[in-house]
């Protein structure tokens, strides 16, 4: 048995999960989500909790039996609480600016890149520090997406570290052309 796949999932209040055939739909107060599942998976809702169970111990299944069980719950914690994930912009004169669905990137290329933000995803500035971008959404696998985008148009480098970088990243840095001379 996938010590993921038998854990239960608790439903919190405010938070509708509706079953239809192989279909799942979570609605709450963040937003609704639907997704259609394997149809090796069996999902049943009793009372507050959903618990997913597999239909023999083949390979494929054993395999769908956690990721089935994940990707429901990240389902039933987006649409209560939501996700986030940070950037921070690193670089003179890289800069972000948010203007209604659209966010403008100043990176240091000729052009102002523009990004157009997809439904469900908000983004802001952290309060003490304006280089830190703030995605915001109800759905983990579109904020991750995101932010691996916006993070794709300017990867921080190994020398000095300019950038967009998630907060939590550790850049190795490399030594520059006079550090290598001056050890030769």
């Amino acid at each position: 048995m996938s010590r993921i796949g038998k854990l239960p999932i608790s439903i919190p209040s405010g938070v509708t999960v509706e079953l239809n055939g192989h279909n799942i739909s979570v609605k709450g107060s963040k937003g609704e989500l639907k997704r259609e599942l394997h149809p090796n998976m069996k999902v049943e809702i009793k009372e507050n909790e959903i618990l997913v169970s597999r239909s023999d111990d083949s390979k494929l299944n054993k395999s769908l039996h956690g990721l089935t069980r994940s990707l429901i719950a990240n389902m039933v914690e987006g649409v209560s609480n939501g996700f986030t994930k940070k950037l921070e912009i690193v670089g003179v004169g890289y800069r972000a600016n948010v203007g209604g669905k659209k966010l403008t990137l100043s990176l240091g290329y000729s052009h102002p890149i523009e990004y157009i933000l997809p439904e469900g995803i908000e983004i802001k500035f952290d309060e003490e520090n304006k280089n830190i971008l703030i995605i915001e959404g109800y759905d983990k696998e579109l904020v991750g997406e995101v932010a691996a985008q916006i993070r794709s148009y300017r990867k921080p480098e190994p020398y000095k570290g300019k950038g967009i970088k998630y907060i939590d990243e550790r850049i190795i840095r490399k030594a520059g052309k006079a550090a290598a001379a001056k050890a030769a």
